[in-house]
């Protein structure tokens, strides 16, 4: 008879790398099932060398998460935080990037992605309700002794019969329970439930869900109230930005077939997303320079009857955005030695070919040289019988902020030079 598997003893913290080699963990059947249902890593297996362990290993999502009766999982990310906040500000409020190369994301001393966001949510609430706390109008629904505003007839009926007090009324009242208050104490409240926020940091954000206490909480599951970019609202605008960034990479919930929600709690950004959101902002700001536009995640379609969708991370268009002139896709991955990565290259083909152009271009991660080229053979799209050119380009995010501009504006000069004009 088969001696039992021993009973895993349960680590309080597994921490792994972006992409990195996976771990062997003590962790119980459950608390691995619901990592590997999640889908928040790469994988997450038995490990069939060990009983009562498991094989963990992350993908593209950094952060921490914890899952009900599991360990905090923390995957550090091959970029520098620092590096990671500012793409990450940099997609959120490219004008405000452009102004301040050096960062729009002060992510303090801290080195880990949830203590860094923390931080930097905490300072931007903090100057956001420096010269107090932002009211508005708000039109509330509510029983009262006395008329104020509007009688609901209706419901004066429903409820009371026509008797009064007290009124059904309808009205505009000057409150602080807006929806920037609203998003802003939301994403306090769920930094202040994230595994691994450092005690000062944690206190602050205390402080500023008591000033903030008059703005009703969100329920869970509900959609995010919605705000308008204002001139009233402008000093909220920058807090605000990473507030919903916050409110939407906290506690996703994932539901594997045949069974209810798991609820991962934590705080995860893909870099996936992220590169992509930096290289397709970015080049959209920098291409207005040269009286383009540029649409975002294009839809087209890649058929005659229109059965095949294709949807590039980023087309090119004349200034009145009509003609496509160039399309782009951004790859969160490494270039390999020979350059070649085939799948991406037909993937920039077939854009190339839906969209009538004579070249596509790819955006990696990091390459052994900045650009380099494929011309296709049998196909004569280029000026001059020329082949179709699928260009890839390289964006080493190791570097610093101004370089990593300035190589966006190198790419987007490049695009507007090369672009067939009508």
């Amino acid at each position: 008879m088969p001696a039992p598997a021993p009973t895993p003893v349960p680590v309080p913290e597994v921490t792994l790398r972006e992409y990195g080699p996976a771990v062997s963990v003590p962790l119980g059947s459950g608390a691995g099932r619901a990592l590997a249902a999640s889908g928040v890593l790469r994988s997450a297996a038995p490990d069939p060398g060990r009983g009562g362990h498991w094989l963990l290993r992350a993908g593209s999502r950094v952060g921490a998460v914890r899952t009900p009766g599991g360990p905090v999982v923390r995957i550090t990310p091959k970029t520098p935080v620092r590096r990671l906040f500012f793409l990450l500000g940099f997609s959120l409020d490219p004008a405000r990037a452009w102004r301040d190369r050096e960062g729009t994301v002060d992510t303090g001393a801290y080195d880990g992605v949830v203590p860094a966001l923390a931080h930097a949510v905490e300072r931007r609430i903090d100057a956001a309700l420096r010269r107090g706390v932002l009211q508005g109008y708000r039109e509330v629904e509510e029983s009262a002794p006395v008329v104020r505003g509007r009688l609901r007839e209706a419901e004066q009926i429903r409820r009371h019969f026509g008797r009064t007090p007290p009124v059904e009324i309808a009205c505009d009242a000057y409150t602080a329970d807006t929806a920037e208050n609203r998003l802003l104490r939301a994403a306090v409240e769920r930094l202040l439930r994230l595994p691994g926020v450092p005690g000062p940091v944690r206190r602050r954000l205390a402080r500023q869900r008591a000033r903030l206490a008059d703005a009703l909480p969100l329920i869970r599951g509900q959609e995010l109230p919605r705000w308008r970019p204002s001139r009233l609202n402008s000093r909220y605008q920058p807090a605000l930005r990473l507030a919903e960034a916050v409110l939407r990479g906290t506690s996703p919930e994932h539901r594997p077939a045949g069974s209810e929600p798991l609820a991962v709690d934590g705080f995860l950004l893909d870099m996936n997303t992220l590169f992509e959101d930096f290289v397709t902002v970015g080049l959209r700001e920098a291409l207005r320079e040269h009286g383009l536009t540029a649409r975002l995640q294009d839809p087209h379609h890649l058929d005659v009857a229109g059965r095949v969708r294709i949807r590039p991370d980023l087309v090119v268009r004349t200034g009145d955005g009509r003609t496509p002139l160039a399309v782009v896709d951004a790859k969160y991955k490494v270039e390999k030695a020979d350059g070649l990565l085939n799948a991406d290259l037909y993937q920039a083909l077939a854009y190339a070919t839906a969209l009538s152009l004579p070249e596509a271009h790819l955006v990696y991660a990091a390459g052994r040289r900045p650009e380099r080229f494929h011309e296709v053979r049998g196909t004569t799209a280029g000026p001059g019988g020329r082949g179709v050119r699928l260009y890839q380009h390289s964006l080493d995010l190791s570097r610093e902020p101004v370089q990593l501009l300035s190589a966006l504006k190198g790419i987007a000069g490049r695009l507007a030079a090369a672009a067939p004009r009508p």
